[in-house]
């Protein structure tokens, strides 16, 4: 299954206009932004667990991101609440479930080599740092490899003209993110590839989730 696997393309998704796609476990449901393959690929997906469901445990040969949305995700390592962001390396493994349900933000299959370490980071509570103009925020995430990062944009917040080597990935968690292209509500997924150029703002203010330099493949 290839969805959107094209990195030359520029693809901007609503997912909430995409329908829930049952994965192998009951229970479990995914939105699917790109896709890769068939069970076993390289993926970003809005995954939903509903209370009480489960996933068999399995092995990421190629390293998962996480960033928990809403609820509760958890497995034999604890419990992880909405604003967690969670990095899996590459031949790391684990039974993840959900006692009272949640949504989570999920990368699979994109990680290298030089992402050793399992990293977990409480957005809700870890340091913000002033970005490159007024009114932007920054929270860095994957500390290894290519990282990814949480940006906060205030209000009339306005970012220079700039390009993207390597590609960048955006998703929109609160807010209203914008630039000459468009507008893009909360839950939009955004891929822009490798040499784009835009010059994003926020006239409403927002979060995002952002990762760059990603996308040469």
């Amino acid at each position: 299954m290839n969805i959107h696997s094209d990195y030359s393309q520029r693809v901007v998704v609503n997912s909430n206009d995409l329908p829930w796609v049952p994965s192998p476990e009951l229970g479990v449901e995914r939105r699917m932004l790109e896709r890769h393959g068939d069970e076993l690929a390289k993926a970003t997906s809005i995954v939903r667990y509903q209370p009480g469901s489960q996933f068999k445990s399995h092995r990421h040969d190629y390293g998962e991101e996480i960033l928990v949305l809403d609820g509760v995700f958890s497995d034999e390592t604890g419990d992880y609440p909405a604003g967690s962001y969670i990095m899996n390396p590459p031949g790391s493994s684990h039974t993840p479930h959900s006692e009272q349900g949640c949504t989570l933000f999920v990368k699979l299959r994109h990680l290298g080599s030089d992402s050793l370490e399992r990293e977990v980071i409480d957005t809700k509570t870890a340091s913000w740092y002033q970005g490159l103009v007024p009114g932007l925020m920054v929270m860095p995430l994957m500390q290894q490899g290519t990282g990814s990062t949480l940006v906060r944009w205030a209000p009339q917040t306005y970012f220079n003209p700039h390009k993207h080597y390597g590609g960048e990935e955006i998703f929109v968690v609160d807010g209203v993110f914008e630039d000459e292209h468009g507008r893009y509500p909360a839950g939009t997924w955004i891929r822009s590839p490798h040499m784009s150029l835009h010059q994003p703002f926020s006239k409403e203010g927002c979060t995002i989730f952002v990762k760059t330099g990603h996308l040469l493949d």
